[in-house]
């Protein structure tokens, strides 16, 4: 990257690290159940809510006992449930009209990540009801107060519970771009370790992943704060204790809670320090191939992490350290390999795999392209690359070398 780029966007990065005390930051509050929940719309005089989620949620009934709660309370719900993998400006639309027909004045997202960025653009557009989602992309482009926004996660994972991005694809390009703005964090997220047990082990597998990318990315950026890279010690400390146990036994109430936990503190983490070149390449393939995010950066990661070497070495050994994954005496730079010798690891055991056959050679220079634009300047990664030099990791990615 030529200095004046570079200059560029360490510059960028560098004003956003120091407003960081002065922006409005906040957690969403945590409820612990559906009586709890409701309370809160009954507080908030909520008479008519919608509620975003997917078909493969609804069709398990996952949702059927807080329906019944808020209905028992005379509460209109009006249920979306056409949220795709990766939410598309279409969802949007549809779920916005179905906001304004039924007088809405709150929103609830349950599901994974897909139905929360669904929910949190909804919120967008009814704030700026003039603005297309396509203007809002980037940071800070909303600027307006949104609609009371109840985050239920039903993956332990994403972290969307917790942050201030809706990720969307535009139904018409294919070209998949983040919203970024506060009022985007949801006001409350209900934490159920029971509306996870009957997740399949893929999926399981593919979000406990993708809270590690948010933990490992936050904390080897160089936007970081003394809470935010606590947080991630702490996410990535449970994920390695808890992932594969909930993966292998998905009854395990105390695994399945304490991966919520470690998705709800990687959220946190990565709100304020931003992620890296593992979101915005994941963000690319899951655009033009809709590949499951988690997945994605699952597989991503360890290529990544390796093509940055040295610069992450310390930050690494002190993850892993932290994690317990080795011993004090372990020498840097080894325990930095052995960091992401365990991240490949659970990918393998979890049948995670080391590529991405979707991916075209034809296509790795717009991808890469894509990618760069999306984390330049913004992400405040720990070395600068170049769209030429990313192309390395879709052909890693895609050939497993």
């Amino acid at each position: 990257m030529n200095f004046f780029k570079k200059l560029y966007c360490r510059t960028y990065q560098t004003i956003f690290r120091i407003a960081i005390p002065i922006l409005p930051y906040r957690e969403p509050k945590i409820l612990d159940n559906n009586g709890e929940l409701v309370g809160v719309l009954k507080e908030r005089n909520v008479k008519s809510v919608l509620l975003v989620t997917d078909k493969g949620i609804n069709s398990l009934g996952l949702t059927k006992s807080l329906e019944e709660e808020i209905k028992k309370e005379n509460i209109k719900l009006t249920i979306y449930d056409g949220t795709h993998a990766n939410p598309t400006t279409d969802d949007v639309d549809e779920a916005l009209k179905l906001y304004y027909d039924n007088d809405c004045t709150a929103i609830i997202a349950f599901g994974g990540g897909s139905s929360m960025d669904c929910a949190k653009a909804v919120g967008a557009r009814v704030a700026r009801p003039n603005k297309p989602l396509g203007k809002m992309k980037g940071v800070l482009k909303v600027m307006k107060k949104t609609p009371l926004l109840i985050a239920v996660p039903t993956t332990a994972g994403t972290g969307s519970e917790t942050t201030l991005a809706a990720v969307i694809t535009d139904s018409n390009t294919r070209h998949k771009y983040a919203i970024n703005d506060f009022p985007l964090i949801p006001s409350y997220a209900m934490l159920d370790a029971n509306l996870t047990v009957g997740l399949p082990k893929s999926i399981t597998a593919a979000t406990g992943m993708d809270a590690l990318t948010h933990a490992v990315e936050a904390y080897i950026g160089r936007s970081t704060t003394k809470k935010t890279r606590k947080c991630a010690l702490d996410a990535t400390k449970l994920i390695f204790e808890n992932l594969l146990t909930a993966y292998n036994d998905g009854s395990n109430l105390e695994a399945r809670s304490n991966m919520l936990k470690a998705a709800y503190l990687a959220g946190v983490a990565f709100t304020v320090s931003y992620v890296g070149y593992i979101h915005a390449i994941a963000h690319s393939l899951g655009g033009k191939y809709n590949v499951a995010h988690g997945k994605a950066n699952a597989i991503i990661m360890p290529y990544m992490l390796k093509l940055y070497g040295k610069c992450i070495y310390k930050k690494l050994w002190e993850m892993g350290m932290y994690a317990n994954l080795f011993d004090k005496d372990t020498p840097i730079e080894v325990g930095a390999k052995i960091f992401i010798e365990k991240i490949e690891e659970l990918n393998n055991t979890m049948q995670i795999g080391r590529t991405i056959d979707e991916i075209k050679e034809e296509d790795i220079p717009s991808l890469a392209k894509t990618a760069e634009k999306e984390a330049n300047p913004l992400y405040p990664v720990p070395k600068l690359y170049t769209a030429e030099q990313l192309e390395k990791i879709y052909h890693e990615v895609k050939n497993g070398r």
